[in-house]
């Protein structure tokens, strides 16, 4: 063999050499930016859960819009769900199905009478990571809403509560209960007059049995609770909201002395802020 052929064979070897070291680098590297950008390394982001929110007696899903663009400006996928307010049989499976349509990991909130609802439709979803109940019932297996809401002085929305007979799928007569035109200082107190008279033209009304439904479960007994009570209120005495969210063993209860009932509309900054907390908290 020449000399002219050996040093083209070890000049061929090294360039090999060299071009499998520099794959293997670059492959190493390629691994190691995949990793920081898509978070397989040690320092794992967390997944923000999805924020559900359910909403009570006469109003709909738009009563959270305030909040909502708090949590979005927050980069919180929201989810404002339509509650039936025809009462537990029917508004708990409907929320549990809308449940079962999030992937990954979840914050629900209600409001209310919401709170009845997600306590039943909460229970044995692993999905559901905490449950923020806003001026809320939070009711026991057993108890019903008529019970609650008169376990302590205080509440002034029956007498401002016109009751409209209506007509059922099968045939039957049920009783809608409408918020009357003076229910302003029962019910939202701190909102403008003018923004109480919009609540009032375009609220849904609740099916007067929802007062009489038993609660079938209670999620709260194995999910993590935040509550708010507002101080004001007087459509759920705020008595009763610290009794419930006290037996719930809530995590943080955060109180707002002068609001009404719809704290969500009044005061959406503090709603969001306790929010937030609960889905860092479990996030």
């Amino acid at each position: 063999m020449s000399t002219e052929v050996s040093r083209r064979q070890i000049l061929a070897a090294g360039a090999a050499l060299a071009g499998s070291a520099a794959l293997i680098a670059g492959s190493e590297g390629t691994a190691d930016a995949a990793a920081a950008a898509t978070g397989t390394g040690e320092e794992r982001p967390k997944v923000k859960p999805t924020i559900v929110l359910v909403h009570g007696g006469y109003a709909d899903s738009s009563c959270w819009n305030a909040t909502i663009k708090e949590l979005q400006y927050k980069g919180y996928t929201t989810i404002s769900g339509s509650n039936p307010l025809r009462g537990i049989p029917t508004d708990a499976p409907y929320i549990a199905s809308l449940l079962d349509s999030v992937s990954g990991p979840v914050v629900l909130v209600a409001h209310s009478m919401g709170g009845t609802v997600i306590t039943n439709a909460a229970a044995g979803k692993s999905n559901v990571k905490a449950l923020v109940y806003v001026a809320a019932f939070v009711p026991d297996v057993g108890e019903t809403q008529g019970e609650l809401i008169t376990k302590f002085p205080g509440s002034e929305v029956g007498p401002v509560s016109v009751p409209v007979p209506y007509t059922k799928a099968d045939g039957t007569t049920g009783t809608d209960l409408y918020l009357s035109k003076d229910g302003h200082t029962a019910f939202a107190a701190d909102i403008s007059a003018a923004d109480f008279r919009v609540l009032q033209a375009t609220q849904r009304p609740f099916d007067a049995d929802s007062f009489i439904y038993p609660t079938t479960a209670a999620a709260w007994k194995t999910i993590p609770v935040w509550g708010l009570v507002a101080g004001q209120d007087k459509a759920i005495p705020p008595a009763c909201e610290r009794w419930m969210y006290s037996r719930a063993n809530a995590r943080k209860v955060v109180e707002v002395p002068n609001s009404s009932h719809v704290v969500m509309l009044s005061h959406p900054g503090i709603v969001a802020d306790l929010i937030r907390d609960a889905a860092e908290a479990v996030g």
